[in-house]
């Protein structure tokens, strides 16, 4: 059981690392990039610009709650945190998905407002090198916070890659856009506006939700009890289980169950038994620890 504990110790000090420095990187990025788009608003005189750098100015907020969400997730268990700070990412992840709710529909606004009143986006070879530039540092950012999330698993880097894949698209149509303007070509960029800001808007919601199934306790998935209730079958010892109970902490779960065995059997080796099983449902990929309850019968 001490290995077990000592292994997981490890993976969570790894998971959090990983996840600090998808949180510095985007921090340091985006502060880049509000720095040069700010830059050449202001001498191109470009309103498209200079809201695009107070876009930037938000992706070093979701930046900042990764890193912030991450420290606080990383505390371990105390006497009023029996479990740890782990609900910590979901509940900086949920600050996230709002930021982006927020983005999306001043985006569609924006997007609708032009698409009426006509756009008034003028061809600047500033505005294309910035706009390339963007593109290069957002997929970078991407790739490494994409290769950090199959590794961890963890809501705030999911949240922060997906950020980061939205203003890669984003400024990808805003490039189109303006090279459309050399053959008086303006409704483009309203157009696909109005889809990319619905689609941010869904990805928010979708985060949001996750996020707030989990802080609401939400249960273990079904495959996971299963893999439970096929562990508790292979001892011949139990007769019965209870209901499955479970709550998660940060992406895990600990689980809670009871198990039904013969009234005359020892009590040594009724909680051996229960040891054992214990040890095997702890090996499963979502489970943070398990407690077996024993009931005879």
């Amino acid at each position: 059981r001490q290995m077990c504990i000592r292994d997981r110790v490890i993976n969570m000090e790894k998971r959090y690392e990983i996840t600090k420095k998808a949180g510095i990187y985007g921090i340091i990025g985006n502060i880049f990039l509000l720095i040069i788009k700010s830059i050449v608003g202001f001498i191109s005189k470009s309103q498209a610009m200079i809201a695009d750098a107070f876009n930037s100015a938000g992706d070093i907020f979701a930046s900042l709650m990764t890193f912030i969400g991450n420290k606080i997730a990383s505390v371990p268990g105390d006497m009023d945190h029996n479990f740890g700070h782990g609900k910590a990412e979901y509940l900086f992840s949920m600050f996230i998905s709002i930021s982006m709710i927020l983005v999306s529909l001043k985006l569609l606004y924006d997007s609708v407002i032009t698409l009426i009143n006509g756009s008034q986006l003028a061809f600047s070879w500033f505005l294309v090198v910035v706009c390339i530039v963007t593109i290069i540092t957002k997929l970078f950012l991407y790739f490494y916070t994409k290769k950090g999330y199959k590794n961890t698993k963890n809501i705030l880097i999911e949240a922060n890659m997906k950020d980061h894949r939205n203003d890669c698209v984003v400024t990808t149509f805003t490039l189109i856009s303006t090279l459309l303007t050399l053959i008086n070509v303006y409704w483009f960029d309203s157009v696909v506006g109005i889809g990319i800001s619905i689609w941010i808007c869904y990805t928010g919601i979708t985060i949001f939700m996750e996020s707030y199934n989990i802080l609401m306790d939400v249960s273990v998935d079904a495959k996971t009890k299963a893999k439970i209730l096929e562990l508790t079958n292979n001892y011949k010892d139990i007769k019965d289980i209870s209901d499955i109970k479970s709550t998660p902490v940060g992406d895990k779960y600990v689980i809670v169950l009871t198990i039904y065995v013969d009234g005359n059997m020892k009590t040594f080796d009724s909680h051996k038994l229960a040891d054992n099983l214990e040890k095997d449902v702890n090996k499963l990929e979502k489970v943070y620890r398990t407690i077996v309850h024993v009931e005879p019968v």
